[in-house]
């Protein structure tokens, strides 16, 4: 499952990069669905749980500015020198949010459990 993810993870990049509009839009769903699925069965395990949803977090966001780009409101200003393409920064950011989370609050106070695991 995580080598087909990456397969419709690449698609979906190399639509944006060539501005294959339908293509692109199509591949969000079957990329985001799937690093889903792997965050939910991985989810006994912190390290892969975070790392996973920080993953779909990261394929929101691209997948947002993807969209944005695709249909001209990228650069629209929404105040100041934000524009819309400034809102992919919430799911990029709660992604590194819980990796900061992960790293330094978790970790270490769990650093025993987490070398048995692994």
């Amino acid at each position: 499952m995580e080598n087909l993810h990456i397969v419709f993870w690449l698609l979906k990049d190399i639509s944006w990069c060539m501005i294959w509009k339908p293509l692109g839009i199509a591949m969000i769903f079957p990329t985001l669905i799937i690093s889903l699925v792997i965050a939910w069965r991985t989810r006994q395990f912190m390290s892969e749980l975070c790392h996973n949803v920080a993953i779909s977090l990261w394929i929101s966001a691209n997948s947002y500015w993807m969209i944005s780009e695709f249909f001209h409101f990228d650069a629209q200003v929404i105040v100041g020198p934000i524009t819309f393409k400034h809102l992919a920064l919430i799911p990029f950011v709660s992604g590194l949010l819980i990796l900061a989370f992960y790293y330094l609050y978790y970790l270490p106070r769990n650093k025993e459990s987490e070398e048995i695991i692994n």
